[in-house]
């Protein structure tokens, strides 16, 4: 159902873009970056949040970390990840296809700005072998995205 009510959303949405299914899972940053032959930080991971009392999508860049005081200062309180059962019960994607197009309910979307510094990044596209190839700005623009910075810097991210 998922990876239907995705394809359900670029036929309205965005009909020029298709969405690419491969043979070997994607499920992973390692493995989706392998079946789309791009690099790790070219894919667009979509996290499923809950600060407070708000649940949102947040994407960033395939090895970015979400830094918690950029979080805490953007939204105030702590961001806490969501288990796999209320991530596929909230946004209708299971674990490793998850993307903010053709959700179960609308959420608010954000797009961290990792993503920029790509010309064409590679999200899912609602199952674990189910991608799209689509420009940061279009993601955003399709979703209602706002743009924000909460991933670490790569200084502090790597020591």
């Amino acid at each position: 159902m998922s990876l239907e009510s995705v394809r359900a959303f670029f036929a309205t949405h965005a009909p020029d873009i298709d969405i690419i299914v491969t043979e070997q899972s994607s499920a992973t940053v390692p493995l989706a970056a392998a079946a789309h032959g791009v690099e790790p930080d070219q894919i667009a991971k979509t996290i499923c949040l809950k600060a407070g009392d708000e649940t949102m999508l947040v994407v960033m860049s395939g090895l970015s970390r979400l830094d918690n005081r950029k979080f805490r200062d953007r939204f105030g309180p702590k961001p806490r990840m969501l288990g796999g059962d209320d991530v596929v019960a909230i946004t209708g994607h299971p674990v490793g296809g998850v993307c903010p197009f053709g959700l179960a309910a609308p959420l608010p979307v954000y797009c961290d700005v990792s993503l920029k510094r790509f010309a064409e990044v590679v999200p899912a596209a609602g199952a674990t072998n189910a991608a799209v190839r689509i420009s940061p700005d279009r993601i955003a623009d399709l979703t209602g995205a706002a743009w924000i910075d909460v991933g670490q810097d790569p200084a502090s991210a790597a020591g």
